[in-house]
């Protein structure tokens, strides 16, 4: 600080000895105090942040992963902090719309956003988005992971990932069928993977949504289907669907007596996951410090037990890690994506 102020020093000819420091309502703000100003600013507001409420933007419905999440980071933020998180749904455009506001909102460390892996797909899905992830968003962590799991009808006869692929192998032409949530999805991409790595043809259906998508593995429409642990697990309880494999390079805690795909394909991985962000140009100083406070967040043993209770793995990565981490997923993506054969919108 001392540095940037004796560099910031204004000549001392400019205001004469014992004179009052005065300048005249038309003289132009010397330049130099102009950009000391500007450097010094940001430090001074990171040092009192936060002084107001938090706005956490979920960018899909209530209810979905961001929002539960969110609510959650929510609560612990408010109180480390001091001040009221209050979470803001704004779906819409798979996540764009809600991703788009906190990219355009001012940087300042009160406007986040809580989203999933569907930043790092959508590069690839849509022909023109209105922000790009790694320019006009700060990342600050990896908040969490959960898997999807594989789930059949009982009737389908494959007890397990290996069985599911040699069925596939001897079915006709298009293979079996499976369900998703919507093209471009995590879920479809998961059977892109599966597919690829198994050297097997599958069949994608979209749904608009993951209660269709999982209502048409219920009603024997498709072969199987991909969903969250939340989600299947009454079901597969019930007797009523069948769980053989989850798309985690490591079991789940919640689910323990279900098999990874990767034991069965090595290397197959198809995981959601939950990055923290706030627009670019925010302080460092505030970036940090909220890396922090999801530190804190995820040691907190409520928060921790209420994550793996729906199956999510707590991350608490830092800015640097995220960055790397979402350059290397947008990469991965938009090559399944364009195997998936899915067009840009």
């Amino acid at each position: 600080m001392r540095q940037l102020m004796r560099h910031s020093m204004l000549p001392p000819t400019l205001y004469p000895a014992r004179q009052p420091m005065r300048r005249p309502i038309d003289q132009p703000v010397p330049f130099v105090l102009l950009l000391a100003l500007a450097l010094v600013a940001p430090w001074t507001n990171a040092q009192s942040w936060p002084a107001k409420p938090i706005r956490l933007v979920a960018p899909f419905a209530p209810g979905g992963g961001p929002d539960v999440i969110g609510r959650l980071l929510g609560n612990r933020f408010t109180e480390s902090l001091g001040q009221p998180v209050l979470v803001e749904n704004r779906p819409g455009a798979g996540g764009n719309v809600g991703a788009e506001f906190v990219a355009r909102s001012l940087p300042d460390g009160y406007t986040l956003l809580i989203t999933t892996s569907a930043i790092a797909i959508n590069v690839s899905l849509y022909a023109k988005l209105g922000f790009s992830p790694t320019r006009d968003l700060a990342p600050v962590s990896l908040v969490a992971t959960a898997p999807l799991v594989l789930i059949t009808h009982p009737s389908v006869p494959a007890r397990s990932a290996r069985e599911l692929i040699a069925l596939a192998k001897k079915a006709k032409q298009g293979g079996l069928n499976y369900s998703s949530s919507g093209s471009g999805t995590t879920t479809h991409l998961a059977g892109v993977l599966l597919g690829t790595q198994a050297g097997v043809e599958l069949t994608h259906v979209p749904y608009k949504g993951s209660a269709p998508a999982v209502g048409a593995v219920l009603g024997g429409e498709v072969d199987f289907g991909f969903v969250g642990l939340f989600t299947a697990q009454p079901l597969v309880k019930a007797g009523k669907l069948r769980a053989i494999g989850l798309t985690s390079a490591r079991p789940s805690p919640a689910w323990p007596d279900v098999p990874t795909l990767g034991a069965t394909l090595p290397g197959y991985e198809m995981p959601i996951w939950y990055p923290l962000f706030a627009p670019a140009g925010t302080p460092d100083p505030v970036v940090n410090r909220a890396w922090q406070e999801v530190v804190r967040a995820l040691k907190h043993p409520d928060m921790r037990s209420a994550l793996e209770r729906d199956g999510a793995e707590p991350v608490g990565g830092t800015p640097a890690e995220l960055a790397q981490f979402l350059v290397r997923e947008i990469d991965r993506f938009g090559k399944l994506v364009r195997l998936s054969g899915v067009k840009p919108e």
